[in-house]
């Protein structure tokens, strides 16, 4: 059997054309220097910009950022293309535009505008501004005006210099483990990379020809489905088929729900079967069990008025049990690999260990693509990058980022950013680790929980803007690294030199550190960021302040019992990989991944719905016809995350534009949804009350609160609980009344209603 975290077939590798019989000769690669070309750099930094201002407007405005990998490479292509075309139609020739010159391109372009996400714009850095400090009000505790530090270009191109190469150095030495031992698949590397072979697949390559018509089908399919679901999304977070109740009012309350997204199924299809049963799984686990029942616990173990993200309530679970999980899984894996490593250097030999997602393909049916998979390991090894180098680096830009980082931000001190780095290359092998399962980039995570340690660490003095500046450090180095190794599979795939994606990546990092404030600074002068009345409102600038001001209290702040349960998963993810490690194959083959388990604890059950539904159709079609599958699954997958990507582009440029959705799907079925939910609701549907001393009350005592409201309503505020008939004339009313006169009774049946219905005496109104 063949494995099931790869993908096989011609357009991944972009074999040449074959006879068919044999297999075809191995694919020329250029020279890494003749792969990095001025003409591609230009066309970098033009996408470059362009990105840039779609991720700040998006970053401002809504806060989600999609991955526009795809859209990168797609655009590097056509403008490439242009250029060549327009310079032959002038009768200057020249050089062939070769798949990794885009893939070059590619890389440098995500370096770039991945800094407008990492660096903060639209988060940590707006956090510290005097407008979000007012935005919270003088008078919220822990918000102190000396606490503020304004946005100026200055001091945010030398923060972006200073801490955004030293992702890059951080796990490099790591890619060969990660990307040719452990297989990681890296849905959206992967997709992109069957992208760009399909651009430049040669021609006679039969399989190779129907990949790409089949690729081009299903992006086809994809783009247009998002155009159509574009229509119905409406204004706001509530509206379209991206949250629609499929399961249910009550499955889509807790996130279990088909969003009825492209790009995840595509992920479903690549990923392999055991990483979408553990994405379902820790799904199941935390959305289905533990925030429910932690949920009934508010009021005893958290306050029950919080909003959904404030640390101290049940976000303040998620976020740092799914951290626990995810760390007890990076950590296992680091430690068995520097293990492996130095067993050896010692033995002077090599000897691979058992491997996560790895099975070995050692049957026929498996070998026909062992040539073209040893050719792709040989050119990813061949253009080694020195671990001293990357060691070198990594301690060198230390070094000048522990001097530095002090005098931009006063408050963390040299020891702190220390600490950050010594800490940081772990979390971006979690981070990296967890992208190549699932596709997910946590960075802003790892980077809160950065902001929270370190802000408890400083204290009142200066814990705000510590808390903000250290989540910058860590966001920065986790995202970067995990881009790196998106890149680097991206690169695998398409036979490209690592050193000229990684000289990429220094380069598009350089551009990205002086373009991605400049666009920002676009904005800042010309709008009214962070106005909550605006269209720019940067949502999360408030959020973020709100943390570290949070995060000055101490882990005193977080809810009951939160640290007990997060060490209780964190050696249970220790524990699960163990198991994973010493019981046989055919046993481990079933234990869940932690780290897969722990993505969906924090971002919710609805991608792992998609993914699952992907990996069902995957499992029938290589039941139907596994051959086929073979063939055709990566080209279906990777179709439809490029149209998936491919989307974003349009859909970016009319948000801009301020062109809305001209329907909300949620005005029509979700309000009916939610009127027959509300006529089948009874007192045994209410999940909690408060008492009379405003007091959360649930389970058994709802029942006896609702006893004595109605006992106090009906039978007065008094400590008489009965009424005494024994003597009816004790407390009687003895004032005389008046009797009704005829003339009052005549002018009120004048003034009722003609036609209606009788009463109990059967006499209309006209008699």
């Amino acid at each position: 059997m063949g494995s099931e975290a790869e993908i096989t077939g011609p357009l991944l590798a972009g074999s040449g054309a074959g006879d068919g019989d044999g297999a075809a000769a191995p694919e020329e690669v250029p020279p890494w220097r003749e792969q990095v070309t001025a003409r591609g750099l230009a066309v970098s930094a033009v996408l470059g910009v362009l990105f840039c201002l779609i991720t700040h407007k998006l970053n401002l405005t809504v806060g989600i950022i999609p991955s526009l990998n795809v859209a990168a490479g797609l655009l590097g292509y056509f403008l490439v293309r242009t250029w060549t075309a327009a310079l032959g139609r002038l009768g200057v020739v020249s050089k062939p535009f070769t798949k990794q010159e885009n893939t070059v391109i590619q890389t440098c372009v995500v370096a770039c505008y991945g800094l407008a996400f990492s660096g903060g714009f639209g988060s940590y850095m707006l956090a510290m501004d005097q407008k979000t400090y007012e935005l919270i009000g003088p008078d919220y505790p822990g918000n102190r005006a000396v606490d503020v530090k304004n946005p100026s270009l200055g001091w945010m191109i030398g923060f972006m210099f200073v801490v955004s190469f030293l992702g890059l150095f951080s796990l490099v030495a790591l890619r060969k483990v990660m990307v040719i031992d452990y297989k990681l698949t890296y849905p959206s590397g992967t997709a992109t990379s069957m992208l760009i072979n399909s651009f430049h697949t040669t021609t006679g390559a039969e399989l190779a020809d129907k990949q790409v018509r089949c690729l081009g089908k299903y992006l086809s399919i994809s783009f247009i489905w998002n155009c159509f679901k574009w229509f119905f999304s409406g204004v706001g977070d509530s509206c379209g088929f991206d949250n629609f109740p499929s399961l249910g009012l009550t499955a889509f309350k807790n996130t279990f729900y088909f969003d009825f997204s492209p790009t995840y199924i595509g992920c479903g299809l690549i990923c392999p079967h055991i990483v979408n049963c553990s994405t379902l799984l820790g799904a199941i686990i935390s959305w289905g069990l533990l925030w429910p029942y932690i949920s009934t616990k508010a009021g005893d173990w958290y306050p029950a008025d919080l909003g959904s993200n404030d640390f101290k309530g049940l976000y303040g679970y998620k976020v740092f049990i799914s951290v626990a999980v995810i760390l007890g899984d990076g950590l296992y894996n680091l430690i068995k690999i520097i293990h492996a490593t130095i067993k050896e250097i010692m033995n002077a030999r090599a000897k691979q260990g058992r491997l996560p997602l790895v099975q070995i393909q050692d049957d026929d049916e498996g070998s026909k693509f062992s040539a073209e998979e040893k050719h792709m390991n040989d050119i990813f090894v061949k253009d080694s990058i020195p671990p001293w180098l990357a060691g070198s680096g990594y301690v060198g830009l230390a070094a000048i980022s522990i001097a530095t980082v002090p005098m931009i931000f006063p408050q963390i001190k040299w020891y702190l950013v220390l600490s950050a780095y010594v800490v940081a290359p772990l979390l971006a092998f979690c981070n990296s680790y967890g992208t190549g399962l699932t596709d997910w980039n946590l960075a802003s995570t790892y980077g809160k929980i950065g902001l929270f340690i370190f802000a408890s660490w400083v204290g009142q003095n200066g814990g705000v803007i510590a808390g903000l500046a250290a989540c910058g450090v860590m966001m920065s180095i986790v995202s970067t690294a995990a881009d790196l190794m998106q890149d680097f599979k991206t690169g695998y795939l398409t036979l490209s030199s690592p050193r000229s994606m990684f000289v990429s990546q220094l380069i598009g990092t350089a551009l990205g550190c002086v373009i991605a404030p400049l666009t920002f600074w676009l904005y800042w002068s010309a709008f009214d960021i962070g106005n909550p009345d605006g269209a720019f409102k940067a949502p999360y600038a408030v959020i973020y302040r709100e943390m570290s001001i949070l995060g000055v209290e101490g882990f005193s702040a977080l809810p009951q019992h939160c640290l007990a349960i997060c060490s209780f998963f964190f050696i249970a993810s220790l524990v699960i990989n163990l198991l994973r490690d010493v019981t046989p194959k055919n046993v481990s083959k079933f234990i869940p991944i932690p780290m897969a388990m722990a993505i969906p604890f924090y971002i919710g059950a609805y991608f792992a719905i998609d993914m699952f539904v992907g990996t069902v159709i995957l499992f029938v079609w290589e039941r139907v016809n596994r051959k086929e599958c073979d063939d055709f699954a990566g080209a279906v997958a990777s179709g439809l995350i490029c149209g998936d990507g491919i989307w974003t582009v349009p859909s970016a440029i009319l948000s801009i534009l301020r062109i809305d959705p001209p329907i909300c799907i949620e005005k029509d079925i979700y309000k009916m949804a939610r009127i027959r939910d509300r006529k089948t609701r009874d007192l045994n549907q209410v999940k909690c009350i408060k008492d009379a001393r405003d007091q959360l009350l649930v389970k058994e005592d709802i029942k006896l609160r609702w006893r004595e409201y109605f006992d106090n309503l009906f039978n007065g505020e008094s400590e008489i609980t009965s009424i005494q008939l024994d003597d009816p004339f004790d407390d009687a009313n003895t004032h005389f009344m008046r009797r009704i006169q005829e003339t009052e009774v005549r002018e009120a049946i004048k003034r009722m209603k003609r036609g209606k219905a009788v009463g109990l005496d059967a006499i209309p109104i006209e008699v």
